[in-house]
């Protein structure tokens, strides 16, 4: 990754959100800004854990590996979220991968000046600890939804998740470029599955596809195949 010619305005990330104010030189002195293009890796499944990120610009992918051919997004992250948090524990290596999926800008802090400001910031701890909760509850209703869930009921649910995290572009589409491969790899399906669930949804009226955009027309009827396969 190279440098960021530009930085990150120190209000908009989840560290400088939550932290005081009083920290906000601190963290101006400590961090390091990145440009980060399409598809490159910011830290990769059993790299050494030196830090972790904030997203200021662009979107990523956090996935894991499933089996020797495949993968499994676990979650995205777009401005503001932080990413590498897994690696904070015991085992020194990240336990995730992280891949840019379009051209961005992240800012980075070492291991030694999290822990510092983790010392001096009390109310960044609280919001830390509840973010791994919430984090911690959706990963649990990801895996039961993987082992009990059909695939057209959780191709919906990641529609659905979609546009509540991406919100919607001015055509009306989910605000986010995502290949068929990426989609199939966060609803935990076989590509060919995806497809055939894909074009169900489109003769079906619930969904319209442009390219790799999506848009949601019925999205009643998409959270009926949710609640039909929970």
């Amino acid at each position: 990754m190279a440098k960021s010619k530009s930085v990150c305005d120190l209000k908009s990330c989840f560290l400088c959100m939550h932290c005081l104010t009083d920290w906000i030189p601190v963290i101006d002195a400590q961090r390091k800004n990145y440009v980060i293009k399409k598809g490159e890796a910011i830290f990769k499944e059993g790299d050494p854990v030196t830090g972790i990120y904030f997203v200021y610009e662009g979107k990523i992918k956090v996935h894991k590996k499933w089996d020797a051919e495949k993968e499994l997004i676990l979650r995205f992250a777009q401005k503001g979220d932080i990413v590498g948090h897994l690696g904070l524990g015991d085992t020194g290596y990240y336990p995730v991968s992280a891949t840019a999926i379009e051209a961005g800008v992240i800012c980075y802090i070492s291991m030694d000046f999290l822990e510092s400001t983790l010392n001096i910031n009390n109310n960044f701890v609280i919001k830390l600890m509840r973010f791994f909760a919430n984090e911690l509850q959706e990963s649990e209703k990801r895996m039961r939804n993987l082992a009990h869930m059909p695939v057209k009921g959780r191709v919906a649910q990641a529609l659905i998740s979609l546009k509540n995290k991406f919100g919607i572009n001015a055509g009306g589409y989910i605000d986010i470029d995502l290949s068929r491969q990426d989609l199939a790899a966060f609803t935990g399906a076989a590509y060919e599955s995806l497809f055939r669930t894909i074009n169900d949804l489109v003769e079906e009226k619930i969904i319209e596809i442009a390219g790799k955009n999506i848009l949601i027309k019925a999205e009643d009827l998409l959270r009926k195949l949710t609640e039909e396969a929970a």
